[in-house]
């Protein structure tokens, strides 16, 4: 065995020559933060998705926060979302000053609980966050009608939110660019969607996002895409690319807001990601598909990546092994890394974090969720794996788990 071991990293990115040419054309040309770069990039991504408007900026964190701030959630406002993620999906509640509150998920799935989540919604909620956990797109037709059904309660405090007229949609789909539900791109189907470009994501930026969203009714997404501008770029009526312009130095600055652009720097990494990633989706089905075979047989547990109604973007590959302790996942993950191979876990759920103990969650009230995680294990899945490092670490995640099961 340790002579034939190999060295197979959790999720380093996929970069090619392709990239490293753009990156290298792009410090060559002069400019380098927000520009032609950027701006191609989200016009690239909004026809792709589906959407008249896209804003990438320099996380989906940020994208997500942003957005926040443009619908006009704030103090005195709830914000619903799920125990099992990791903290971005909620952080960004408590950045704008809103109550987070937390579901469970289901006791068979790592959605969360829509019947607890529409008994949670009161006339302060104003957005609820689901979240596209490994890349699968959650039931966005159950939680459109949770939010036509709790109208009645809805009481706007803004005029996005009034136009609106419900509770926003506003999806954390950091896993999920190029998953599709019911045919339709994710990003084209909550009214806002927020994508990670981090080094560990199928697509990758270094460190980046996009935001995209549905039209409104009687709201131009040109003003939307303004606003998020104003909002990314400190307020400043102009960004450094329009005071390029002969004789167009001036600008004002509207409000005291944020510092969070993509610069052209990462856009070219993405924007050769976006010519390779058809490629790259398909790899991790193959990949995804080859563990399936393997492992279903043997009563490990896995998500459902692709059915007739919806198909994942592939992002992680989840697996669950039935009645094991978390000491025991534990060491499952320590022989793996023995030979070679890097496991995680994903996610250890909200309430077991210090911060959120300290706003008074207690993960005795989300037993769902804790019950996924005590025994949850995430493999490798990535497009730098060879054929031969999906055969090793299959044959050795099913000779150690075959010892528990």
């Amino acid at each position: 065995m340790l002579d034939n071991r190999r060295n197979i990293p959790f999720s380093p990115p996929d970069i090619s020559d392709l990239e490293i040419a753009e990156v290298v054309a792009t410090l060559q040309s002069g400019w380098i933060t927000t520009g032609p770069r950027t701006k191609q990039l989200e016009k690239n991504i909004a026809e792709w998705i589906g959407t008249e408007k896209c804003v990438c900026l320099n996380s989906q964190t940020a994208c997500a926060e942003m957005a926040l701030h443009v619908m006009g959630i704030g103090p005195g406002d709830e914000v619903i979302t799920c125990a099992y993620t990791y903290t971005a999906s909620a952080s960004v509640i408590a950045h704008v000053g809103a109550k987070i509150v937390l579901i469970d998920t289901q006791p068979d799935s790592l959605e969360m609980d829509y019947a607890a989540l529409e008994e949670a919604v009161t006339e302060k909620t104003k957005a609820i966050i689901p979240i596209d956990i490994a890349g699968i797109p959650c039931d966005y037709d159950r939680l459109f009608a949770i939010a036509e059904k709790k109208k009645h309660l809805f009481k706007p405090n803004s005029p996005l939110q009034s136009a609106l007229g419900r509770i926003a949609i506003m999806a954390d789909t950091a896993h999920a660019f190029g998953a599709s539900r019911n045919g339709k791109m994710i990003g084209s189907v909550a009214d806002f969607s927020s994508f990670s470009f981090h080094a560990v994501k199928n697509f990758t930026t270094a460190e980046g996002g996009a935001l995209t969203w549905n039209t409104i009714p009687g709201v131009s997404n040109e003003d939307i895409y303004k606003k998020l501008q104003l909002l990314s770029l400190h307020g400043q009526s102009k960004d450094a690319l329009a005071k390029t312009k002969l004789g167009s130095w001036e600008y004002d600055i509207v409000g005291t807001y944020y510092k969070c652009n993509m610069t052209d720097v990462t856009a070219a990494i993405g924007l050769k990601q976006f010519e390779r990633y058809p490629g790259l989706l398909a790899r991790r089905k193959q990949i995804i598909e080859r563990y399936d075979a393997a492992f279903k047989p043997l009563g490990i547990r896995v998500l459902p990546h692709y059915t007739d109604t919806w198909q994942s973007s592939g992002h992680l590959y989840l697996t669950r092994i039935p009645g094991i302790t978390d000491e025991q996942r534990n060491e499952i993950i320590v022989k793996m890394a023995e030979r070679g191979i890097a496991c995680n876990v994903h996610y250890k759920p909200l309430p077991m974090h210090t911060a959120y103990k300290n706003l008074g969650f207690d993960i005795a009230d989300y037993p769902n969720a804790y019950n996924h995680f005590v025994n949850e294990i995430t493999l490798p899945l990535h497009t730098c794996l060879t054929d031969e490092d999906v055969e090793y670490v299959i044959e050795n995640y099913a000779e150690i788990v075959k010892e528990y099961i």
